[in-house]
């Protein structure tokens, strides 16, 4: 593979954790699997919403889908989809602090 298709690959799975709900999903799921339902009540909004989420998210790789039965239960692919929000969610951090000190001195 040539490096501008793992580009475009790896864009696919950062355009797939562009969503406020997606990244709710994840920190909802970084230590558990859960039910559609289970989810559902947790995240909240429209079935239809959370269902086109989770395809996504799971086409992308970056969820794991099982049946039992009538239920369908999702987990994190990985520990590094957890592992990589958190980082991201530092760096935010870190923006928000300095841009606060920057306001402070003015």
């Amino acid at each position: 593979m040539t490096d501008k298709i793992i580009y475009e690959l790896h864009a696919n799975v950062c355009k797939a954790l562009g969503h406020p709900t997606r990244i709710e999903i994840i920190d909802t799921l970084q230590n558990k699997e859960m039910s559609f339902g289970e989810l559902l009540k947790k995240i909240g909004g429209a079935k239809s919403n959370l269902s086109q989420h989770l395809s996504s998210m799971t086409s992308k790789g970056i969820l794991f889908q099982r049946k039992e039965g009538l239920r369908v239960y999702y987990k994190l692919s990985s520990k590094k989809v957890s592992t990589a929000c958190q980082i991201m969610l530092e760096v935010l951090m870190e923006n928000l602090k300095k841009q606060n000190e920057i306001l402070k001195k003015m």
